[in-house]
């Protein structure tokens, strides 16, 4: 196939062009550059790049690019929660509009599968293990885009065009452009820097996980599919379903490090365990993540690069931060379009 990878230069990207190339298919990306310079990788090891590296903003999105493609992945995204609250408005633009604006483009362009990449934070708030056909409860303007634009995606599915939404648990591992500000690398980082696993909140919401490569074979799969209309898939494993404060203990005992628990600490609302059934029916073998060896590969490859800073969740290695010191040396404007001068 020839697939186009939007927003191939974050966290998840470098993954997804690798697994794609190793199954032979011609990958071109597709980024604004944001965190192209947030590298965690050894100058000795070369990165996982694309067979051709386009940029551009998908807000503005280039309308004869994606002849000849067969597949999308759209990874492109205003990607957490605290950056939806600091960018409302660019969220909503990037993460729905602009995100059903490339799926329409696609059909028109004669392209067969289009992938997105979805979140199980679309159920915010749930009471047992909840699978694709439960109730959701967006509760921030991240969580808001992305069942926006599944809803917009499933108008747009057709016999021609196979939208596959894969609703991802909480990512973590490692990558060629880590990020900090997610739980389990969190966790790790600070076991690794302060030799404590300092919890922000009581610890008491539930918060399924994926490992970032299995996020990888999980696009790929779904890049190959054809003629199947509409699907939304909840994306993990079963058994990586975790208590916040569960996960920060594991992450301690691994590590031989104490947990600390904050005196103030606030409660998150945002609590939900899922069911992956689905996928697992419909992708057997494609999930491969352990556990015990993510948490490894982070430690590792974070003591690969000699990483000591204790402030880091400050750092470029944490996604808003980073676009904040962009805005700061007016390198950004305040609606994340780059600053020419």
């Amino acid at each position: 196939m020839k697939v186009l990878v939007a927003g191939n230069l974050g966290y998840v990207g470098p993954l997804v062009v690798a697994e794609l190339r190793r199954q032979g298919h011609e990958v071109w990306g597709f980024d604004a550059g944001y965190f192209e310079p947030c590298l965690t990788v050894l100058a000795s090891r070369p990165l996982s790049r694309p067979d051709c590296q386009l940029y551009g903003d998908i807000r503005n999105f280039p309308v004869d690019l994606l002849v000849g493609f067969d597949s999308v992945v759209c990874l492109a995204a205003i990607s957490n929660d605290p950056m939806g609250k600091a960018f409302e408005a660019v969220t909503d633009k990037v993460n729905c509009l602009s995100t059903v604006a490339l799926a329409a483009l696609s059909r028109v362009c004669g392209v067969e599968s289009f992938v997105f990449a979805s979140s199980c934070s679309v159920y915010g708030n749930a009471t047992g293990v909840v699978n694709e056909d439960a109730p959701v409860n967006p509760l921030t303007a991240y969580a808001r885009s992305k069942l926006e634009a599944e809803l917009a995606l499933r108008r747009l599915a057709d016999s021609e065009l196979a939208v596959t939404c894969l609703r991802f648990a909480t990512a973590c591992g490692m990558s060629d452009r880590l990020r900090l500000d997610l739980v389990l690398n969190d966790f790790v980082t600070s076991a690794l820097v302060n030799r404590c696993v300092e919890l922000k909140s009581s610890g008491m919401a539930y918060r399924p996980l994926i490992d970032v490569s299995d996020m990888a074979r999980a696009c790929a799969w779904a890049a190959s599919r054809r003629g199947s209309g509409f699907s939304v898939y909840n994306t993990g494993q079963a058994g990586w379903n975790f208590r916040i404060r569960d996960l920060a203990e594991a992450v301690g005992k691994q590590f031989g490090v104490p947990v600390k628990y904050g005196a103030k600490s606030e409660h998150d609302t945002r609590s939900y365990q899922v069911d992956f059934a689905r996928f697992a029916a419909d992708a057997p073998g494609v999930l491969q993540g352990q556990i015990e060896e993510t948490l490894c590969q982070v430690m590792a490859g974070l003591h690969g690069i000699g990483f000591d800073d204790s402030d880091f969740r400050n750092s470029h290695f944490a996604r808003l931060p980073h676009l904040r010191y962009l805005i700061a040396t007016r390198l950004l404007d305040n609606q994340l379009n780059w600053i020419r001068e």
